[in-house]
């Protein structure tokens, strides 16, 4: 009697068209994180911050995802090993009010920086592109051999706010380096220091980081992977603590990666979803 318990996997191959050699990014390592970011410091602009000074409450309203900055350095005594400094810079809205009339509008910038260790492997080789914009630091030269990190994520939620006097607040000690490009996207100069009084935000964020080298690759091809669905950000109103909350929202994969039903290879020509058959005895 055979046994009926072995399956083997049927794959339909005639959908293939050529093969193909292509030069890619292997991912040799990658992590996915929701960072719950409590009391973020928000650096309001000049008009902004005087009226915050003024004002018995305040409140933010919606944040924005502005830029990524990412910066890649071995890790000394652990060969194959990097540290990805990863800062986010968001804009944040919000209202004031000093109890009477119509709340006013703020806005500003929060900044949060975390490091990661993962895996990149080793390479001799260094890669340069013609789309790098040049030797215009030592650490860009020197940098040139290791391997690459990307990160990708959704739109960030507000979870709660708070308005605190500066005296009583718990903050960093050092204001921290913001680029230029960042700077000019404000129509006003940004309060770093002196102020009175501060907003803090506490901020839900969902990202996946991949840390990768280029590789060549020799794949079969099927036809050309059209994206049909688009990513939804989230949104949740939070009544209770704002970190216990988040963390009861699921990490929202579809976001990052195509579910099963969306994808542009069909079910029927996918080595990945082969029909499976059963021997009967």
């Amino acid at each position: 009697m055979s046994d009926t318990n072995s399956v083997k996997p049927v794959c339909d191959l005639h959908g293939i068209k050529e093969a193909v050699c292509v030069h890619t990014d292997k991912v040799t390592d990658s992590c996915l994180a929701k960072d719950c970011i409590e009391d973020l410091r928000v650096y309001l602009t000049l008009e902004s911050q005087r009226v915050l000074d003024q004002s018995t409450s305040a409140k933010a309203r919606y944040v924005e995802l502005m830029h990524v900055c990412i910066q890649v350095e071995a890790v000394p005594y652990n060969t194959g090993y990097y540290t990805a400094e990863i800062t986010y810079y968001y804009r944040v809205l919000g209202e004031a009010s000093n109890g009477c009339g119509r709340p006013v509008t703020i806005s500003g910038l929060a900044v949060f920086t975390k490091r990661l260790i993962l895996f990149g492997g080793e390479s001799s080789a260094k890669t340069y592109y013609s789309r790098d914009c040049g030797c215009e630091s030592r650490r860009q030269i020197e940098n040139c051999g290791v391997p690459t990190v990307a990160v990708e994520v959704v739109d960030p939620i507000i979870l709660g706010s708070g308005l605190c006097d500066v005296c009583s607040c718990c903050c960093p000690p050092e204001t921290p380096q913001i680029p230029e490009a960042i700077l000019a996207c404000f129509d006003d100069e940004l309060v770093l220091q002196g102020e009175t009084k501060r907003l803090q935000v506490t901020i839900g964020q969902f990202s996946i980081t991949r840390m990768q080298r280029s590789t060549q690759l020799l794949i079969p091809a099927f036809d050309y992977c059209v994206p049909t669905k688009s990513c939804t950000p989230s949104a949740v109103d939070a009544a209770q603590s704002p970190c216990e909350l988040f963390s009861q929202i699921d990490f929202p994969i579809d976001a990052f990666f195509p579910t099963r039903e969306s994808s542009c290879i069909p079910s029927d020509k996918s080595c990945t979803n082969c029909a499976r058959t059963e021997s009967k005895s």
